[in-house]
């Protein structure tokens, strides 16, 4: 067996053990955050390392009671970022945190106050606080128990194909007579290849190049008139026109278990169900964009 054929092998071993994994997801949350409580109440362990992304997180609401269990879970990862940073939009969220968080901070996370851009909220705070980008940018939601391989798959997949963004769940763009097909028709995508046909969704992580933070600094706030609540849309247009393809890590799609009690609100039900996330792709990918994708979607036609 070639290396490559032993690592679809591997691949395809990992996901079955994952997808049985979610099909027990309450018993093994109801674990997994018992063990995450108990660590966020007596551990000392730094939750950050030299050498590793920065990390950014948003929370609001009642989120931020239990935002610190996803932030527990990515510092108990096999790897550290070098920054793990939580923004909030709330004066009073950021005055009156919670023990959780308290005793994350003591450990090393920052939180800072932040106007509110939305979902774009967990990663342009960051480009507008610095204007040198060293290392790659990791974006993780607030109501996700991320595994131990978590940080360190993205880490890996980055480091052997560093001009690209790299997830772990994507979908795969529609195209029909020249325009993109509704969101709802997307298939999950089943490949670990890098194309621009690729839609990375940040529900399960992303890394993005530090070339394309470059470039999403210099696109500024547009965002807020073209896509203010599908940030997804905004980061994969402004890869497709660096000329970054996306790919995820594994050949099917993963998702993580949420935290409990944390999906009485969000922007499913508002750009999924709704059909919000149509508006917003049709307000921002150009005809331009769109012959880019068409032109990919002929080479896997050939």
């Amino acid at each position: 067996m070639n290396l490559r054929a032993a690592k679809h092998d591997v691949s395809s071993q990992f996901i079955q053990t994952w997808l049985f994994f979610l099909r027990n997801e309450t018993k093994v949350t109801k674990f997994q955050v018992k063990q995450l409580t108990a660590r966020n109440e007596h551990s000392k362990e730094p939750v950050v390392a030299p050498g590793g992304p920065v990390v950014s997180v948003t929370t609001y609401g009642e989120r931020l009671g239990t935002v610190h269990l996803a932030l527990e879970s990515i510092a108990a990862g096999s790897a550290l970022p070098s920054r793990l940073i939580l923004w909030v939009d709330s004066a009073e969220g950021f005055a009156n945190r919670s023990a959780g968080l308290k005793r994350l901070v003591d450990r090393g996370l920052e939180i800072y106050l932040t106007d509110n851009f939305g979902p774009h909220t967990k990663y342009y705070p960051y480009l507008l606080s610095t204007d040198t980008f060293d290392v790659p940018l990791v974006t993780a939601d607030d109501d996700l128990l991320y595994s131990r391989w978590w940080l360190e798959g993205l880490v890996r997949s980055h480091r052997e194909r560093p001009e690209e963004v790299h997830c772990y769940r994507a979908h795969r763009i529609g195209l029909a007579n020249g325009v993109i097909t509704p969101y709802q028709t997307w298939e999950p995508c089943r490949s670990a290849e890098a194309d621009y046909l690729h839609f990375g969704t940040g529900v399960s992580g992303c890394i993005y190049p530090m070339s394309l933070l470059k470039r999403l600094k210099l696109a500024g706030a547009e965002f807020m008139q073209l896509c203010p609540k599908a940030d997804d849309v905004w980061l994969h247009v402004n890869a497709l026109r660096a000329g970054m393809k996306t790919s995820q890590i594994w050949n099917r799609p993963l998702r993580f278990p949420f935290v409990p009690e944390t999906q009485g609100s969000g922007l499913y039900h508002s750009n999924v169900l709704l059909a919000r996330n149509d508006e917003q792709i049709r307000s921002t990918y150009t005809a331009k964009d769109i012959a880019v994708l068409e032109a990919e979607s002929s080479l896997h036609r050939r």
